[in-house]
């Protein structure tokens, strides 16, 4: 767990060292085969005005044959876009939440040597605590993949995981109450 993590009701922020060049990790947002491995695949016009398409498919995320929790079993193969505002590759791309009404994600890569990037990942705009912590204990799993996948690690069960990022997100959020 990172302690550059920033969480209030309304915002995300999270920095990863990953062990990667930027261009790498680029790759792993911007390419639906990879992204899918960490997060959520699916097509991207990768254009202001594009549309980034999220396709939830969990049961790819984890190595093991783990069960989805039944909290998460009705969104299985559910897909649906979200519009991408800004974006500058390899380095920055924002896209909307919920059609804007969770509000916006901003992911930036910056070099960090030695053939390193550093990610932060902001999610601002959210619409109180509940957003931030479905979103936040989301975005802490989803970032731990990323850094499991670019370090060619295993990621066995992805739901414990989850589980262990969402008691860091309530933890952080009840210091910020």
């Amino acid at each position: 767990m990172s302690g550059s993590d920033q969480v209030t009701a309304h915002s995300l922020r999270f920095e990863r060292l990953l062990d990667a060049p930027v261009e790498t990790v680029w790759q792993y947002i911007v390419n639906p085969e990879l992204r899918g491995r960490w997060f959520m695949g699916g097509a991207l016009d990768a254009r202001p005005g594009g549309r980034i398409e999220m396709i939830f498919d969990h049961d790819r995320l984890s190595d093991e044959g783990v069960p989805m929790p039944e909290r998460f079993a009705a969104n299985k193969g559910k897909r649906w876009y979200e519009t991408i505002s800004e974006i500058e590759p390899p380095h920055r791309i924002v896209f909307s939440w919920d059609e804007g009404k969770a509000g916006t994600v901003t992911i930036e890569l910056t070099a960090a040597g030695s053939g390193k990037t550093q990610l932060v990942l902001t999610h601002a705009g959210l619409r109180g605590p509940d957003d931030a912590q479905n979103y936040g204990g989301g975005w802490h799993s989803h970032l731990a993949a990323l850094q499991a996948r670019i370090a060619g690690q295993a990621v066995p069960d992805f739901w414990a995981l989850h589980a262990r990022s969402t008691a860091h997100i309530a933890g952080l959020l009840a210091q910020t109450a």
